[in-house]
C-alpha cells in the first residue's frame, strides 16, 4: 500500500509534488486526452488539474476514499467543466461580420405598398361576406382559424375553406387589377 501524498502536500513537502506528478501524471493525462478536444487543450488541462490537486489536498480525506480516487474524481470534474466552459464559449461567439454586411431582400418603396394596399382593399370588398369576415378577422385581428370559429359559430373546416376560397379569390383580383406576384410566391 502507497503512503498517500497529499497530507505531505498540504503540510507543504515540496518533495511530495514531485512524487505526485510521478505516481498520478499518467492517470490524470489518459483522463484529459479522453475528455480533451486536442492535445494542447490536454496538457493545459493537465496543468491546470495538478494545480488544482496542490490547492485542495488538505480536502482529501483517507476515510472517504482513497488518494487515487480522490485524484481522478477531481481531475475528471475539472475537466468536464473545461468541456461545459468550451461549449458555451462556442455557442455565445458574436455573430460573424459577413452576416452584418448582408443586404437583406430588396424594400418596397412606401408608395407602390400603399398602392397595392388600396388594390387590395378593393379586391376584399368583393368577396362573399363570409369570405371577408373570415379574412378580416385573420388578417386585421390577427385571429388563429380555430378563434374566427368559436367568434363566428362557424366550424372549423369552413372557416378554413372561406380563408382559402377568399384568398384564391384575392390573388386573382389582384393580378387582374394589375399586381404581379413575385416569383417564388405561392398563394396556399
Amino acid at each position: 500500500m502507497q503512503v498517500p501524498l497529499l497530507p505531505r502536500i498540504a503540510s507543504g513537502d515540496s518533495s511530495a509534488v514531485d512524487e505526485c506528478i510521478e505516481r498520478y501524471g499518467g492517470l490524470v493525462w489518459s483522463l484529459a486526452r479522453r475528455l480533451s478536444p486536442s492535445v494542447a487543450d490536454a496538457e493545459d488541462a493537465v496543468q491546470e488539474i495538478f494545480v488544482d490537486l496542490w490547492k485542495n489536498a488538505d480536502r482529501f480525506r483517507e476515510e472517504v476514499a482513497g488518494e487515487t480516487t480522490f485524484v481522478a474524481m477531481l481531475a475528471r470534474r475539472r475537466l468536464i467543466d473545461r468541456l461545459r466552459k468550451s461549449r458555451r464559449e462556442l455557442e455565445s461567439h458574436p455573430i460573424d461580420e459577413m452576416a452584418l454586411q448582408y443586404a437583406g431582400p430588396p424594400q418596397t418603396p412606401a408608395a407602390e405598398l400603399a398602392e397595392e394596399g388600396s388594390r387590395a382593399t378593393a379586391c376584399l370588398e368583393h368577396l362573399r361576406s363570409d369570405e371577408r369576415r373570415v379574412l378580416e378577422l385573420s388578417i386585421y385581428h390577427g385571429l388563429p382559424q380555430s378563434r374566427i370559429a368559436e367568434q363566428t359559430g362557424l366550424p372549423l373546416g369552413t372557416v378554413k375553406t372561406h380563408a382559402r376560397r377568399g384568398l384564391l379569390q384575392l390573388r386573382d383580383c389582384m393580378q387582374v387589377r394589375g399586381q404581379r406576384r413575385p416569383q417564388g410566391v405561392e398563394v396556399l
